[in-house]
C-alpha cells in the first residue's frame, strides 16, 4: 500500500537465520509478499557449524553454511525480497511500522522479529581485546591459524565439544575447560570426544574456569584457570582460547519497544490460536529470541513458521487488500 509516498510492506522479516527464512518461505507461500532484512551476519550462528547430522532428511554430511545457503535460495524461489542492512530500531506510528536500518527506511504493518542470538563472552579482562589474536568464538572460522599448536576451548555443550572434535585434526594439543564435572552435551558428541581422546592429544580440565589469560603485546601466551571445588590453580600455555559457553538473544535494540525478560522477548500466549505475538500488536518473534530452552535450529525453524501463520491470520484481519 502506498501511503502518502511510502510503501507500507505487509510483512518484514527481520534476521536471517533457520527462523527468518522459514518465516520468508511460508510467508510468501501466502501471498504476503515479505521483505527480509538479513543482519550484518547474513545466515546466523548456524553458518559456523562445520557439520549438521540431526536437520531431518540431510543425514550425509552437510555444513551450516549449507543448509542456509539452501533456506536463502529456498526463500528467493518464492520471490522473497532479502535486503542486507541491519536493522537499528523500530517505531510504532499508530497501525504501522517503521523500521530503521543503516541505508534506509522501511514501513510495515507486520514484523517477524528472527535476530538470533551472538556468543557469550567469559567477561573477564582482556578478553574482548585480543578477539583475533589467540581468542576466537569460531573453530571453524579460525582454527586453521593454530595448526599443530596447543589450543583450549571452554565449554561444556555442544558447541564447545564440536570445537573440539573439529580442532583435533588440527591443532598438536587441546585442552577442554569446563566449569562442571558432566558435559551438558548430547550423549553422541560426549562419547565421540572419548573415543578420539584415545588417538589425540586431548586434555580435560572438569570443575575449573578460566581466571585470567595472560599476554603480550601482540597475541595470548597462557590463561589460569581455578578449581571449582578446592584452593587449586593451573596455568596453561595455549596459543588461543576458543570461548563456547553459550549465546545471548539479540535483542537489546526492541527491549525499550518490546517486552523482555532475561533478554528473551516474552511471547503474548493468551490470544487464542496466536502463540508468537509479542506484546505489541502486529509484531511477532521467532528463534533463538524467544526459545531459553530448547536452542535448536529445527526448533528456530519451526518457530518461524508459526510466526509466519500467525503474522497471516493477523493481516488477514486488517483487510490489507491494496497492500505491496
Amino acid at each position: 500500500m502506498y501511503k502518502k509516498n511510502k510503501i507500507i510492506h505487509k510483512l518484514i522479516i527481520i534476521g536471517s537465520g533457520p527462523a527468518g527464512y522459514t518465516a520468508a518461505i511460508y510467508a510468501s507461500r501466502a501471498n504476503l509478499k515479505p521483505l527480509l532484512i538479513t543482519g550484518l551476519y547474513k545466515g546466523g550462528q548456524l553458518i559456523k557449524t562445520e557439520k549438521i547430522e540431526n536437520w531431518p532428511g540431510r543425514f550425509q554430511k552437510t555444513t551450516g553454511f549449507e543448509l542456509m545457503n539452501d533456506m536463502e535460495k529456498h526463500a528467493k524461489s518464492l520471490q522473497t525480497n532479502i535486503i542486507e542492512d541491519e536493522v537499528l530500531n523500530i517505531n510504532h506510528i499508530n497501525n504501522y511500522f517503521k523500521i530503521n536500518c543503516h541505508n534506509k527506511k522501511y514501513f510495515s504493518y507486520s514484523i517477524i522479529i528472527a535476530t538470533g542470538s551472538s556468543p557469550k563472552y567469559l567477561g573477564i579482562k582482556k578478553e574482548k581485546e585480543f578477539i583475533g589474536k589467540g581468542i576466537s568464538t569460531c573453530a571453524t572460522c579460525d582454527g586453521f591459524f593454530y595448526k599443530n599448536k596447543t589450543v583450549c576451548i571452554v565449554g561444556g555443550g555442544n558447541t564447545a565439544i564440536e570445537e573440539v572434535l573439529y580442532l583435533s585434526n588440527i591443532a598438536s594439543e587441546i585442552h577442554l575447560i569446563h566449569r562442571k564435572k558432566n558435559f551438558k552435551a548430547e550423549k553422541i558428541l560426549i562419547n565421540r570426544l572419548y573415543q578420539i581422546m584415545k588417538k589425540k592429544n586431548i586434555i580435560l580440565h572438569t570443575d575449573y574456569i578460566i581466571s585470567d589469560i595472560i599476554v603480550n603485546e601482540k597475541e595470548i601466551i597462557s590463561i589460569k584457570i581455578n578449581s571449582t571445588q578446592k584452593q587449586k590453580t593451573k596455568n596453561i600455555n595455549t596459543s588461543a582460547l576458543f570461548i563456547a559457553i553459550g549465546s545471548i538473544p539479540n535483542t537489546k535494540i526492541f527491549k525499550n519497544l518490546i517486552k523482555t525478560k532475561n533478554g528473551y522477548i516474552v511471547l503474548n500466549k493468551k490470544k487464542q490460536n496466536i502463540t508468537t505475538q509479542t506484546n505489541i500488536k502486529g509484531i511477532f518473534a521467532a528463534g533463538d529470541v524467544v526459545d531459553y530452552i530448547y536452542k535448536q535450529a529445527i526448533t528456530s525453524a519451526a518457530s518461524g513458521c508459526m510466526a509466519a501463520l500467525d503474522a497471516e491470520k493477523y493481516l488477514n484481519n486488517l483487510n490489507l487488500n491494496n497492500t505491496i
